[in-house]
């Protein structure tokens, strides 16, 4: 289900790198959770064979408090509110020397303030609102799909309408999480690397109910 919709947005990655995504999970005010996974399976027990490549997230706000890993995610005793973070050094540059390719992810749990802070972000329009835009360096992008993971790991494909914008179906109770992926083309510098392709996912999380 979802390793097939990241393939397919990530054609010609690594099949691990395409596989594999970074999200946060948060009940309430109690300390955020930071996965490596597939959201759309249930989380291994003793966690994802990858899990350990997520070293260090940067979170965007300071955490209260250091983190703590367990064995199968990285807890963080965020403040109250949204919690966001990045990482661009989860998997090494792969591919051929005149074709390499990286990822960055961005992720994002709560939906409390209609702003875009990450680069790449799956923002409400209104503060707990089942409508979200998706924001690229502060324009929204229309035409792009988004993938929906729902509290029973039902996955549903979505496309923001021209304002960049898409309405959630959210009638269950329970945690919902939203998937984009964009990419740019060209030689560049990443991690003191050369490559060709930077692929950019975001995820944002939310209970509803």
């Amino acid at each position: 289900m979802f390793k097939l919709f990241l393939s397919a947005a990530l054609l010609g990655t690594s099949t691990l790198a395409a596989a594999h995504e970074v999200w946060i999970e948060r009940d309430g005010a109690a300390p955020a959770r930071i996965y490596l996974g597939e959201p759309a399976e249930p989380v291994p027990d003793g966690g994802d064979p990858e899990f350990a490549k997520l070293r260090a997230p940067r979170l965007v706000s300071p955490a209260r408090a250091g983190t703590v890993r367990r064995a199968d995610h990285i807890e963080v005793a965020a403040a109250v509110g949204d919690v966001r973070a990045w990482d661009d050094d989860v998997f090494a540059p792969w591919g051929p020397a005149t074709k390499r390719e990286a990822i960055v992810y961005y992720a994002r749990a709560g939906r409390s303030e209609a702003k875009a802070v990450l680069p790449f972000e799956i923002v409400p329009v209104t503060p707990s609102a089942a409508r979200f835009a998706v924001i690229r360096a502060g324009r929204p992008l229309a035409d792009t799909e988004v993938t929906l993971v729902t509290p029973t790991r039902e996955t549903r494909k979505l496309r923001t309408d021209g304002r960049g914008e898409v309405a959630v179906p959210a009638a269950v109770k329970g945690r919902y999480l939203l998937t984009a992926a964009t990419r740019d083309e060209g030689e560049r510098q990443h991690r003191g690397a050369t490559i060709h392709t930077l692929h950019h996912i975001t995820t944002t999380s939310f209970v509803a109910g």
